[in-house]
C-alpha cells in the first residue's frame, strides 16, 4: 500500500510540474470551402491543438488547474494548392478570486492569417528563425495570451512574454512571412499590437490592467463597492492612453474584451460613478455610446 501511495504521489507531482501553460480550444471552420473531403482540415485542427497545448512555452511551473483558458477560432476563407487563407480570433480568460466567474482578458481578430500546410506536416518552431507562418502566428498569440494573463496577476508581469512575441515579429519580418508582421501593413495587426504593449506610452494602461483585475475584480466578492471604485478610479488612464495614441489597437482590444463586463459593473454603481464611466468610455469609443448608456439602467 505504501508503495502504491508513493507511485500515485509521484504521478501527481510529475503531472503538476509538467503541465503546460495553455488549455486552448481550437475551432476550425471550413464551411466556406467546397468539396466533401474534410480530411486535411481535421488533421490541421488536431495538429494545431497538439502544437498549442502540448508545447512548453515558458520555464514557469503550472498545475493542471492553473492552465490558461483560451480559444482560437479559425475560419478558412480559401484553400488552394496547400495554401490556407484564414482569419483567426483569439480569446483568453481567467477566473476571478472566490467566484465562479471568468473575466475575458484578451479578444482579438486577426484577418491576415495565410499559411502553407500539407496534410500530416509536422508543426515545428524556432522563435529566432520563423520558417512557417502557421507556427509563427500560433506562437505569437501563445505568448500574447500568457503575457496578458501574467499582467493581470502582477504589475507588468507579462513583459518577458511580450518581448518574446516581439522577437517572433522581428524574425517573421526577416523571413518575409507576409502580411500582418510589418509596421505599415495595418494599424490593427500583430506588429501594431506588440508595439503598443511594449510602448512606454501604454505602461500606465498595463498597470491599470493589473489593478482592474487584482485590486478590482478579485475583491468584488468581499467588497463590491471597493472593487468597483478601483476599476472606476483607473478609467481615466484609458482615456489618457487613447489620446496619446488615438485608435490604438491595445485600447480597442481591451474594450472588445471588457465592454459587457464594464456595463454590468457600473449598472450597480453610484450616480457619479455611472456618469463618469459613460463619459470616459464614450470619449474613447463614441460609436458605442448608446451601448454604454445601458449603465444608467437600474439593477
Amino acid at each position: 500500500m505504501k508503495k502504491w501511495n508513493f507511485i500515485l504521489f509521484f504521478i501527481f507531482l510529475y503531472g503538476t510540474i509538467q503541465a503546460q501553460e495553455l488549455n486552448c480550444t481550437i475551432n476550425l471552420n471550413s464551411d466556406q470551402i467546397q468539396g466533401s473531403n474534410k480530411s486535411v482540415f481535421n488533421t490541421l485542427k488536431k495538429s494545431i491543438t497538439e502544437f498549442v497545448n502540448n508545447r512548453k512555452w515558458t520555464e514557469l511551473t503550472y498545475a493542471n488547474d492553473e492552465r490558461i483558458e483560451c480559444t482560437m477560432n479559425i475560419i478558412v476563407k480559401k484553400f488552394e494548392a496547400d495554401v490556407f487563407t484564414c482569419e483567426i480570433q483569439i480569446q483568453s480568460r481567467r477566473p476571478i478570486f472566490n467566484s465562479t466567474y471568468y473575466s475575458t482578458l484578451f479578444n482579438f481578430k486577426d484577418m491576415d492569417f495565410t499559411f502553407t500546410y500539407k496534410e500530416f506536416d509536422q508543426l515545428e518552431l524556432n522563435n529566432n528563425n520563423i520558417t512557417s507562418n502557421l507556427t509563427g502566428v500560433l506562437a505569437f498569440y501563445a505568448y500574447i495570451v500568457i503575457g496578458y494573463d501574467m499582467d493581470s496577476y502582477s504589475r507588468l508581469g507579462g513583459t518577458p512574454f511580450f518581448q518574446t512575441a516581439e522577437s517572433i515579429v522581428n524574425a517573421a519580418q526577416g523571413s518575409n512571412m507576409g502580411s500582418g508582421w510589418k509596421a505599415f501593413d495595418s494599424n490593427k495587426n500583430r506588429y501594431a499590437l506588440i508595439n503598443n504593449l511594449l510602448d512606454e506610452a501604454f505602461k500606465k494602461y498595463r498597470s491599470y490592467f493589473y489593478e482592474y483585475h487584482r485590486l478590482g475584480l478579485d475583491v468584488m466578492t468581499e467588497n463590491s463597492a471597493n472593487g468597483r471604485w478601483q476599476i472606476a478610479d483607473g478609467l481615466p488612464v484609458l482615456k489618457e492612453a487613447n489620446r496619446a495614441r488615438p485608435s490604438a489597437i491595445v485600447i480597442s482590444s481591451f474594450l472588445d474584451a471588457k465592454n459587457d463586463e464594464l456595463i454590468n459593473i457600473f449598472t450597480k454603481a453610484t450616480s457619479k460613478e455611472k456618469a463618469d464611466a459613460i463619459q470616459i468610455l464614450s470619449d474613447i469609443n463614441p460609436a458605442q455610446t448608446s451601448r454604454y448608456e445601458q449603465i444608467l439602467k437600474t439593477n
